[in-house]
């Protein structure tokens, strides 16, 4: 494992986050994995190469320098793709399949909903719905949303 301080993080001619150490300064191309991208996306980041093998871990990003952190932020932003539901404005019906018409944080989108299954809790108040395609969507608070989500929601937990 290589500590935060023995390496440099840049991009190479193709775009790819590249790593080079103090003590091989050949580039290897990596790629940022979040530990715990829903519950704490700024601590815990792993640097993996192409076959998946751990080449550096990051405690904090707050720990690093502004170069390589906004490398990392933007790397990270154009792989994840979990848009945030803000409002259900309605459902095609209440049993499953079911079509859901959501805002979210990303714009407005209809997706299809399998089965209650595909609903998942990931604490008390947060959820993760995944639509027909394996698409995510997540509903950080459920208390958050407006009434008319919080009843359509309830029909499915």
């Amino acid at each position: 494992m290589i500590h935060m301080l023995d390496y440099h993080l840049s991009c190479n001619s193709y775009g790819r986050m590249v790593l080079t150490t103090a003590s091989n300064p050949i580039e290897k191309e990596v790629v940022p994995v979040r530990a715990f991208p829903i519950s704490n996306p700024l601590q815990g980041i792993a640097l993996v190469d192409r076959q998946g093998y751990e080449l550096a871990w990051i405690d904090s990003l707050a720990e690093l320098p502004q170069d390589s952190r906004e490398l990392i932020e933007n790397e990270l932003a154009s792989r994840e793709f979990i848009p945030e539901i803000k409002r259900i404005v309605k459902l095609s019906s209440f049993i499953t399949p079911t079509t859901w018409s959501v805002e979210t944080d990303r714009g407005n989108t209809d997706f299809v909903l399998k089965g209650e299954e595909d609903i998942r809790r990931l604490s008390a108040s947060s959820l993760m719905i995944a639509d027909q395609y394996g698409i995510h969507f997540l509903i950080k608070d459920r208390a958050k949303l407006d009434y008319h989500s919080r009843k359509l929601l309830d029909y499915f937990l």
